[in-house]
This record gives structure tokens, sequence and C-alpha cells, in this order.
């Protein structure tokens, strides 16, 4: 008999476990979304960046490589940069490839 309790017991210890952990698994996923929202930016292939950007990035920033590229509703566009330095910036132009303030 106290073998069947013990194992019981060890049994809803496991399941809590897990469902906490599956708990804090979607709070990321949540936090996540939402920072995604708030910022308005949407991740897009480098490709589909304006040849405008691509070029006033080369002649500010000779050398820096574009890591990721987002882009808003209004075409703005925020670019994560690797400087030739090593430097990691975010760098905010518009399709015509000036440079913004964000």
């Amino acid at each position: 008999m106290k073998k069947v309790f013990l194992v019981a017991a060890l049994s809803l210890a496991t399941m809590t476990a897990f469902a906490q952990e599956e708990e804090a698994k979607e709070a990321v996923a949540v936090a996540t979304e939402v920072v995604e929202e708030q910022d308005g930016f949407a991740e897009i292939a480098l490709e589909e960046l304006p040849e405008a950007i691509t070029a006033a990035l080369e002649a500010a920033h000779p050398g820096a490589t574009i890591a990721k590229a987002y882009v808003n509703e209004a075409a703005q566009y925020k670019l994560e940069v690797t400087k030739e330095d090593g430097e990691a910036v975010e760098l905010y132009a518009d399709a015509e490839g000036n440079w913004i303030e964000m």
C-alpha cells in the first residue's frame, strides 16, 4: 500500500513540474509576440531591401553587413547591422535610403 501512495505522489510531482515548464514556455512566446507588435516592424528577406538602402549603407558604413531587416507600414526599414569593426548597431532608413532617427 505504501508503494501505491509513493508512486501516486511521484506521478503527481512529475506532472506538476512538466505543467509549470510548459506555462513558462507559453509566457515567453506571448512576451515575444507583444514585443514584435509594439515594435511595428516585420522581418523581411534581405533580398527585399530596396537598392537605395543597400547603396546608402555601403556609402555610410563601408564593409558593414546586414544581419536582419525589418519594415513597418510606413515603409521605414530597421536594419540590424554589423560594422566592419565588429560593432552591432540598429539603423533606420526610409525606402529612398535616407537615414532616419527612431
